[in-house]
């Protein structure tokens, strides 16, 4: 593939500075462009060849510069309600994803994984069965690499997979995974998406551009899913925690196993596996279907199943300090999520949640505490709303404290030998840390400080 456009790169961040080295590579004349006054327009140069094709650009988009560009690679954290993007359509000039520039540069089967929560440990799992699988295999997107940054190493044999948010399948257009999976759709977001119909329909384009020879992995207990999944007419494999399906993936006595036509398979028993929790059980499902769509055999989907590891900040062991248990589910941004984190404790818990306010509802997650949590300590922006709603439900055995260091130290001193302090924050990180990552390893660092 080559580009001899004049591209727009909107947004000069980690996804923005990884669309325009692609974009280089592959002839373009790119005008990296960023909205920040503040920009230090040196230090992102410096990031390139001195040679290279490319001009820093930053402040308001002038329809004039808009007008130089043949297309425009946006970043996924801007909104499309932002003026630039105004400017843009008026002047007649396409916008593509990041995922939709490097999907056209790649080579190789594609594998493409979306939901509200599971994406990452997805993702990680079916990646590691792909490496398993194959000597040419990739593991990118939402979940740390670009999938710009590797879509040139790609080869006709390579097997990728890449995890998708809803703010890069906006701007899709002709991407075609061989197997889309979605894992579930619950309310997040609606702070850029609006609404709950506009978040699932923009999930669902994961699939849009698929036909018969692809599959499409659905989770049959989300009711959204099912609706969708009996409107595709292309193969679609359902998988489900909770009943015996007919043709599918399902989990049944503490067993996953696969109905196929008239074979039923067994791949791995929950107790063999490093994972917890009925929703890590649904994200192994999803693994399984889209490695067997992708033809893969069973006994390396097997193997890698049992040898597989807890993904950093989901439901992550961290140490035993004193008999108590600590977990890091720092990636546990919204309710939901968080739910799938307290539902996974088999002991009493004391809790550490709040954060950035995402406009989320939090009454569903404190109803599901039962008598597994004693405490929830609660920090953040969101602190003073999730107490007001836990009074609400009768729950009262909560306390504010204003750090990490300090909410630690405050567990486990309440906590007993026996007991868990989980990190599961039901928020994103964003009012006191730059991403889940640091706020995950802060806590951790937090934990291994307490004394033996």
């Amino acid at each position: 593939m080559e580009f001899t456009k004049k591209v727009l790169v909107a947004g000069a961040g980690v996804s923005g500075i990884g669309a325009a080295e692609l974009l280089l590579k592959l002839g373009a004349e790119v005008i990296l462009y960023d909205g920040n006054e503040k920009l230090d327009t040196s230090a992102v140069r410096s990031r390139f060849a001195e040679d290279a094709s490319i001009e820093i650009r930053k402040g308001e988009l002038t329809r004039e510069l808009a007008s130089q560009a043949e297309l425009c690679v946006i970043s996924p954290g801007i909104p499309l309600e932002v003026p630039f993007v105004a400017v843009l359509k008026e002047v007649g000039v396409p916008i593509w994803s990041e995922i939709e520039l490097a999907f056209r540069a790649a080579k190789g089967k594609l594998a493409a994984i979306t939901g509200t929560n599971g994406k990452t440990t997805t993702t990680a799992l079916t990646g590691e069965i792909f490496a398993n699988a194959c000597d040419s295999a990739f593991t990118v997107g939402n979940i740390g690499i670009p999938y710009t940054q590797e879509a040139l190493n790609m080869k006709d044999n390579s097997l990728t997979v890449v995890e998708c948010s809803s703010f890069q399948l906006e701007t899709i257009i002709d991407f075609k995974p061989e197997v889309s999976a979605i894992l579930n759709i619950t309310e997040d977001h609606l702070n850029r998406h609006k609404t709950m119909e506009n978040y699932a329909s923009i999930k669902e384009k994961i699939a849009m551009n698929q036909d018969a020879s692809n599959t499409c992995v659905l989770n049959y207990e989300d009711e959204v899913l099912r609706a969708f999944g009996e409107s595709l007419n292309i193969p679609v494999i359902f998988f489900s925690s909770e009943r015996e399906l007919e043709q599918g993936i399902f989990l049944k006595d503490g067993r996953i196993l696969l109905k196929h036509g008239d074979q039923t398979i067994e791949f791995v028993r929950t107790c063999e596996m490093n994972i917890i929790g009925k929703h890590n059980y649904e994200n192994a499902m999803a693994a399984i279907a889209i490695a067997w769509a992708m033809g893969i055999d069973v006994e390396i989907i097997r193997k890698t199943l049992r040898e597989f590891k807890a993904v950093e900040h989901r439901i992550e062991y961290v140490t035993e300090k004193k008999g108590v248990v600590y977990y890091n589910d720092s990636k546990g941004t919204n309710p939901d999520a968080a739910i799938k984190a307290v539902q996974a404790m088999d002991r009493p818990t004391v809790l550490i949640a709040g954060g950035y306010d995402k406009e989320s509802e939090f009454d569903e997650w404190i109803e599901t505490f039962g008598t597994n949590i004693k405490c929830m300590l609660l920090m953040g922006v969101t602190a003073k709303k999730i107490a007001a709603c836990a009074d609400s439900h009768g729950f009262k055995a909560y306390e504010f404290t204003d750090s990490m260091e300090s909410a630690v130290k405050r567990a486990a001193e309440l906590a007993q030998p026996g007991d868990a302090v989980l990190l599961s924050p039901a928020c994103a990180s964003w009012d006191m840390f730059p991403n889940f990552e640091v706020r995950g390893r802060v806590f951790k660092d937090c934990v291994l400080a307490l004394e033996d």
